[in-house]
């Protein structure tokens, strides 16, 4: 299978694609306007189970420095322009999204 990811900044939506197509989406929180989440193609560097605090669950690493996708430890955040740059989801969006897409998968970051 052939994962990849599409992020859109202003609907805030995460979309998980398989062979370019969609199979589904999931609501995000994006980057503040003096903090904004980065633009462009990346790739998922690594993945961390736990890594505590505001990163929820899960912390997917982006190929691009402290950026990534990640829970969090505040759902009411999701579908807002909350964080410092970072991706957020849901803890268990992101355990889905962490249990599919391997290591290298493209990630692309649209305004």
């Amino acid at each position: 299978m052939a994962y990849s990811i599409r992020i859109s900044l202003s609907a805030r939506r995460l979309s998980l694609l398989n062979s370019g197509r969609i199979i589904k989406t999931f609501p995000v929180g994006v980057g503040k306007s003096v903090s904004p989440s980065p633009i462009g193609v990346f790739t998922i560097a690594n993945k961390r189970p736990n890594p505590g605090g505001a990163f929820g669950v899960m912390w997917l690493g982006l190929s691009v420095d402290h950026y990534g996708i990640h829970g969090t430890n505040n759902a009411a955040s999701i579908g807002g322009y909350v964080s410092h740059g970072c991706i957020r989801m849901y803890n268990q969006d992101v355990l889905e999204v962490a249990r599919l897409v391997p290591v290298g998968t493209p990630v692309m970051i649209i305004p």
